[in-house]
């Protein structure tokens, strides 16, 4: 309950504790905290416990905690029924990327020592097709209509 509670804030709720309850209140007002914890756990777990008998013998092993998506996730990817580890590490996007970097610095490189896989023979000369061709004259873009969209 309290796992994010060091010891220097545990003094400090302690001395805190003493300077406003003072130590004749103290010992009742713990017994006072502790008996309403205990009550509240105990009205929890009959709660947990009727609502058990009323889904029926098919939920009897079932955990509240499994409500909580993350808890159901890993509780599914563990049990596996429906393959979703066989999905999942046959779709690695890492290696896929990969790939296709290596497929484009790969045509990169061809294209940068001369080979003639991405030219085409024309009148008297090649025309290298993976770069862009070069025009003597800007294009102009026509001007942006906001009327139109």
């Amino acid at each position: 309950m309290f796992n994010d509670i060091g010891p220097l804030e545990l003094v400090t709720l302690v001395v805190l504790a003493v300077l406003i309850f003072g130590p004749e209140k103290l010992p009742k007002m713990i017994q006072d905290v502790t008996r309403t914890i205990r009550k509240i756990r105990d009205f929890s777990e009959s709660a947990k416990q009727d609502i058990r008998q009323e889904l029926g013998p098919e939920f009897k092993d079932f955990e509240f905690e499994d409500l909580n998506p993350k808890t159901f996730i890993r509780k599914q990817l563990d049990n596996d029924e429906l393959g979703i580890k066989e999905i999942r590490n046959g779709f690695d996007l890492k290696k896929e990327v990969a790939e296709i970097t290596d497929a484009v610095n790969g045509q990169e490189a061809e294209a940068s020592t001369g080979a003639t896989a991405g030219s085409v023979g024309g009148s008297g000369g090649t025309v290298d097709l993976t770069k862009k061709p070069q025009t003597s004259r800007q294009v102009e873009r026509p001007p942006f209509d906001m009327d139109a969209t």
